[in-house]
């Protein structure tokens, strides 16, 4: 008897609570719009004993519970203290504190990859706790795991290889990959990011060691933009390689053949792309440094039936637009002013035409978006590319470029001719940018910097924004202490502020891809748009240059403070969210079909993205027999 009055009463308190929450509107809101937060349901495993300790994705290490203990027979396979999760980043700190001290006199190159072996121990043993150091430190952390010591690791996969993560597709697997992708353990994939390993940042081709950036960037996916560890997928797709060093290594991981190419090669492509989507319709592709005559090709094949973007094509263009922007801020004038800005362009890659792209865009469509405006938009961009200034006369131009060649008339008139040197180009132009995509290290010689000193603009915009490091167009000192204290400067890789004496500060702003991709991703996948439109693109870099605050972009900072990178990823998912509601390409996630997405305010957009992102806590964990 008592126990069914216990449940009386039970029952009674909960619809006591259940008349509270419907009575208080707001709450009733949550209760109708958001789903519960991510990660925060206890996770059913088929696994008990070492099997647990063994598993990344399950393991929780010394902060195993007791009853979690006795539940999942662990008991006696672990030291007896129960450590909280913040004793054990303790523990983990002070292991790297000691490497510090060890290497502090060292070069700074094998130290980098020795954090970057310990931190890899951590992600091998224990996913939540990794990802709870990586985002507690994020700004330490981000050039370990991703540019510019990512470059390193791929360079030297194959001796860092220890255990398999992620998925390689071989030119061997042809036929065969319907089937392979069934042996991903994983029943949900949100986010794959593949490469062919053709052009690794700006070290070339490094065949199957490039898988180590596609595992870089969902490090940064799951960071930043709270996509959870266990719905990622890092690919690989071999098709050979050009780098005659591989081929000979006798330890190289990868197929020891020349590359596909043609139609062999798309072959490849296709029947990887139609595996990951018939087993997974929903997952977002992201395309990683593919070479340039192949990454263009594949965006326009793939983008309008497939949810798919290539970061270095589009990313990169929306990074350099946000800092265009804030270039065009930093002088004290509206963004509405850009499409009076004369920019130089060093570089005619994949990266240097797709920022092109964007940036004629983006002009056009403050210009009234209509044909005449795109069309005046390209006369504010040179182009220079290893061949000198890109002219009509050009022989056997790209066609991705043909639209940025300068007329001949135009440039005789300034005294420049078909493949003038970028130090002619910089000193005739007198432009209000200097936009570097060359991936060749120290281009900006001090002559071309010299020459930057005759622009015409208020404050002058450097942006040496090839990865890695050594590959960055100039350095920030060589900017700062050439041009002279009042310019803008960006690079792709991270430099240190420059101190310029007087109690005055040089901002090094890192203009890096991490800023937007981990936020279209997230807000392609919460708003279920069919595909990565042009339009949720520049939403997302718009909301980047908006980002900032008056007060400091007039100190000549453009870029936010990567320790804020899951604020500013949240708020540009929340844009892209918006653009793909209004571009009617919505389609709902989850719970949230279209129609209610349509019915979000702006701050509930926010609200819905902030509590789909994915936090590292360790999940209760309950046993269940197969």
């Amino acid at each position: 008897m008592s126990n069914f009055s216990g449940q009386i009463r039970a029952s009674s308190s909960l619809m006591r609570r259940l008349r509270q929450r419907l009575s208080d509107p707001a709450r009733l809101l949550q209760v109708r719009f958001f789903t519960t937060t991510e990660g925060s349901r206890p996770t059913i495993v088929h696994k008990r004993s070492l099997d647990i300790l063994h598993d990344p994705w399950f393991n929780k290490g010394t902060a195993f519970s007791m009853t979690e203990r006795d539940r999942l027979d662990l008991r006696g396979l672990l030291p007896p203290n129960v450590m909280s999760t913040e004793q054990q980043i303790e523990r983990f700190m002070a292991d790297l504190k000691r490497l510090e001290q060890q290497a502090r006199d060292g070069p700074s190159d094998p130290y980098a990859l020795a954090k970057w072996r310990i931190l890899n121990r951590l992600h091998d043993r224990n996913e939540t706790m990794y990802y709870k150091v990586l985002i507690a430190n994020i700004k330490e952390y981000a050039p370990i795991v991703y540019t510019p010591t990512v470059g390193l690791v791929c360079q030297n996969y194959g001796g860092l290889f220890r255990r398999p993560r992620g998925m390689y597709f071989s030119a061997a697997d042809r036929g065969e990959m319907m089937s392979m992708v069934y042996n991903w353990p994983a029943e949900q994939v949100d986010m794959i990011v593949v490469t062919d390993g053709s052009r690794i940042l700006g070290l070339g081709d490094l065949g199957v060691q490039g898988i180590g950036i596609a595992i870089g960037k969902l490090d940064l996916y799951v960071a930043a933009a709270g996509i959870n560890p266990q719905r990622v997928l890092p690919v690989m797709i071999d098709v050979g390689t050009n780098n005659e060093k591989l081929l000979k290594d006798p330890l190289y991981l990868g197929l020891q053949q020349h590359r596909l190419d043609g139609d062999e090669y798309i072959t490849v492509i296709d029947e990887f792309m139609e595996a990951v989507f018939s087993r997974w319709p929903h997952v977002i592709v992201q395309f990683e440094d593919f070479q340039s005559k192949w990454a263009f090709k594949l965006l326009q094949r793939y983008r309008n039936t497939y949810r798919m973007f290539n970061d270095d094509v589009q990313g990169t263009a929306g990074v350099a637009i946000a800092g265009l922007l804030g270039a065009v801020r930093a002088q004290g004038r509206s963004m509405i002013d850009f499409p009076k800005q004369k920019i130089v362009v060093a570089g005619a890659g994949s990266a240097g035409i797709g920022v092109l792209n964007a940036a004629r865009k983006t002009m056009a469509r403050m210009l009234g978006d209509t044909e005449t405006a795109f069309d005046s938009a390209r006369s504010q961009f040179w182009v220079v590319d290893a061949k000198g200034l890109i002219t009509e006369e050009r022989q056997n131009i790209d066609p991705e470029a043909q639209p940025f060649a300068r007329k001949v008339k135009e440039v005789n008139r300034q005294g420049l001719g078909e493949g003038a040197s970028l130090v002619e180009v910089v000193r005739e132009v007198k432009p209000d940018v200097l936009l570097g995509l060359s991936a060749v290290g120290g281009l900006f010689s001090k002559e071309v910097l010299e020459a930057m000193k005759s622009s015409t603009s208020t404050r002058p915009a450097i942006f040496a924004m090839s990865n890695p490091t050594k590959n960055a167009e100039c350095t920030a000192e060589e900017a700062f202490s050439i041009v002279g204290e009042n310019i803008i400067f960006a690079s792709g890789s991270p430099f240190k502020d420059v101190d310029l004496g007087n109690g005055h500060i040089g901002h090094c702003n890192q203009g890096n891809n991490m800023y937007l991709f981990p936020g279209i991703g997230l807000g392609t996948l919460l708003s279920g748009s069919r595909i990565v439109s042009d339009g949720m693109l520049q939403a997302a870099a718009e909301c980047l240059a908006a980002y900032m605050t008056e007060e400091e972009v007039l100190k000549g900072v453009i870029y936010p403070s990567i320790s804020s990178i899951r604020d500013i990823t949240k708020e540009v998912a929340a844009a892209v969210v918006k653009e793909a509601i209004e571009e009617d390409l919505a389609e709902g996630y989850r719970d949230m079909d279209a129609r209610e997405l349509g019915r979000l305010s702006q701050e509930e957009i926010v609200e819905y993205v902030e509590n789909n992102m994915w936090i590292p806590e360790y999940p209760t964990l309950v046993y269940k027999d197969h």
